[in-house]
């Protein structure tokens, strides 16, 4: 914990996926969209024109497609493809004006300024939002404070406020005008505040904004809450007791799952979509050098069809020896769904999750394996590195299939613009 003053800044990119597709179709501004998540099933980011005629957030689409026909609002397919890939254009040009970078979410990222305080940061904050417009297309708010929690409220005000352009900075406000501000913004709005906590703080300690928050006692909300809640309330105050995280921690647990397109009866069209999630999770263990212990497979019918039996087949098992290798969790998997499956049902979900995981120098192959394992380590690199030059895909394992009848809907989704040679834009 530091209490000297630091100059924390938080970038957060606009409207994130929704300014991302209008980079690519300008037909777009002005217009009420909204993304929807896997299988075009709910709303997962608005434009401000779809906020204001009141589309929630994590809407289900199918609530509100006739709304949505009444009002011209365009639903899109989400492309998360393009997503992470203008997401990867933003970060490093953020990190080109400061090295002391997290990159916190797909959309926003902490630097640290203090280093950079001889410098007026209003006009040097000011040039990188000009610097992301011009090189991406793409909107970005910047909060500035002397901790993350402040850094994140003053974001929320540098989007709310639209006579700031764009960039809000705290540490310029003398403490009572900063006061004044904080009284005005939500105890909701405060990063790490969920809606539990949230109506606890009001209805015990009749805390509504930034600012009761602020004056409350860290120690005594430590004692009814948690460390970080008095983390919290320092903050406010200034005091910067969460550092940047710069290097991004290995996970613990890799997912991947996916709702079917259609219903799915088969066990020959399961087994294509576990190979497809082992391969995608193995790749991603391989890429963090890690290796797992447990692998978690799971087959479901869908929750909200009443006239259908409701089935969800599982197993967890421990693998024999750790390994990122698909080939070996593939034959597990395969086994497990053996057990699970049954016949004449209707299956909505399939998904897997890998668990236990540790690095691969932990990992310590059995005498009698140690040649085959180094035999291993190198087709799997083989076929990662292929696909890391040719296109993703370019080289997978057999089992996974080729049609995928299967697959999630995404029925309005736009090219892949720029990882898909066929998908770039063409002038006339």
């Amino acid at each position: 914990m530091s209490n000297r003053r630091r100059h924390i800044a938080l970038i957060d990119v606009n409207n994130f996926y929704v300014s991302c597709e209008r980079v690519f179709n300008p037909k777009l501004n002005g217009r009420p969209v909204v993304v929807l998540s896997n299988n075009d099933g709910c709303a997962v980011a608005r434009s401000d024109e779809a906020k204001r005629l009141g589309i929630p957030m994590g809407a289900p689409w199918f609530k509100f497609e006739a709304f949505a026909k009444q009002n011209q609002i365009l639903a899109l397919s989400s492309n998360y493809a393009l997503y992470a890939d203008m997401s990867n254009r933003v970060m490093r040009i953020l990190s080109q004006f400061c090295p002391d970078q997290e990159i916190y979410s797909i959309d926003e990222c902490f630097l640290d300024l203090t280093h950079f305080q001889h410098l007026d940061l209003d006009d040097y904050t000011q040039k990188m939002r000009q610097t992301i417009q011009q090189w991406t297309g793409l909107p970005i708010s910047i909060g500035l404070g002397a901790s993350k929690t402040l850094a994140k409220l003053a974001n929320y005000q540098a989007k709310k406020q639209h006579h700031l352009a764009g960039v809000c900075n705290f540490n310029q406000f003398p403490p009572t005008i900063l006061d004044q501000i904080m009284m005005s913004i939500p105890h909701t709005q405060i990063w790490g505040i969920g809606k539990k906590l949230a109506r606890r703080l009001s209805n015990e300690y009749k805390i509504a904004t930034a600012y009761d928050l602020k004056r409350a006692n860290p120690n005594q909300l430590r004692r009814q809450f948690s460390v970080l809640m008095e983390q919290t309330v320092l903050e406010l105050n200034g005091i910067a007791c969460i550092e940047l995280e710069q290097t991004k921690a290995a996970k613990k647990q890799i997912l991947s799952s996916r709702s079917f397109g259609i219903p799915v009866t088969d066990k020959e069209s399961l087994a294509e979509s576990l190979t497809l999630h082992i391969s995608r999770a193995a790749n991603k263990l391989r890429q963090q050098e890690s290796v797992c212990s447990t692998l978690y497979v799971s087959i479901r019918t869908s929750p909200f069809k009443s006239s259908e039996p409701l089935y969800h087949g599982y197993r967890c098992v421990a693998l024999n020896t750790p390994t990122n290798d698909t080939r070996k969790l593939l034959k597990v998997a395969l086994i497990i769904l053996k057990e699970i499956y049954i016949p004449g049902r209707r299956y909505a979900k399939a998904g897997i999750a890998l668990g236990d995981i540790t690095t691969t120098e932990q990992q310590h192959p059995y005498l009698f394996e140690e040649k085959q394992a180094i035999t291993d380590t190198r087709i799997m690199n083989l076929l990662d590195d292929i696909n890391k030059h040719i296109g993703r895909d370019s080289l997978k394992i057999a089992r996974e299939g080729f049609k995928h009848p299967w697959k999630m809907k995404q029925e309005h989704k736009t090219p892949s613009y720029t990882t898909g040679w066929h998908s770039l834009l063409r002038v006339s």
